[in-house]
């Protein structure tokens, strides 16, 4: 297995809401901004303003007194079961993905949230100097734990 492969971080959440709108949520940057932890804010670009294949929308992350911007373009918008991004620095550099997935469980939905990692080695030292993060994995790990407690908040 290559070090791409694999998730970096995962995570679920079993919430008491249908599918549509779980998905109406993780599908709207400027709403899950929000409910994260890392990012501070997102911003449709293009003139987007709503989630499809293609359409990207501008990150603004923050950890601490640190801040620094990503460009993330949506690959996977499929209504009521995924949405994904691919994410990279404003000078293109892979930097990660992050996937939604919604599966009906009685009532509600389980919501899954799981990471890659997309940068190359080389860039790691300066995403740890821009970020101040030195341990990525359980960084993330703790990130979408409180997002996704967050999200079911939201939707409850």
């Amino acid at each position: 297995m290559k070090l791409y492969e694999k998730p970096l971080a995962t995570g679920e959440v079993i919430v008491d809401a249908g599918a549509d709108e779980v998905y109406r949520v993780i599908s709207d940057p400027p709403v899950m901004a929000r409910l994260g932890e890392e990012i501070a804010d997102a911003q449709w670009l293009d003139g987007a303003g709503s989630a499809a294949v293609g359409v990207k929308f501008k990150g603004i992350n923050r950890n601490g007194r640190r801040r620094w911007d990503t460009i993330c373009e949506i690959t996977d918008a499929d209504h009521g079961r995924r949405f994904a991004y691919e994410v990279r620095t404003s000078f293109r550099v892979p930097i990660s993905r992050w996937q939604y997935d919604i599966e009906p469980v009685g009532d509600g939905c389980r919501v899954t949230e799981t990471n890659w990692l997309r940068a190359p080695l080389w860039f790691l030292p300066i995403a740890i100097l821009v970020t101040g993060v030195l341990n990525r994995i359980e960084h993330n790990r703790a990130n979408i734990a409180t997002t996704l407690n967050r999200l079911k908040q939201h939707l409850e």
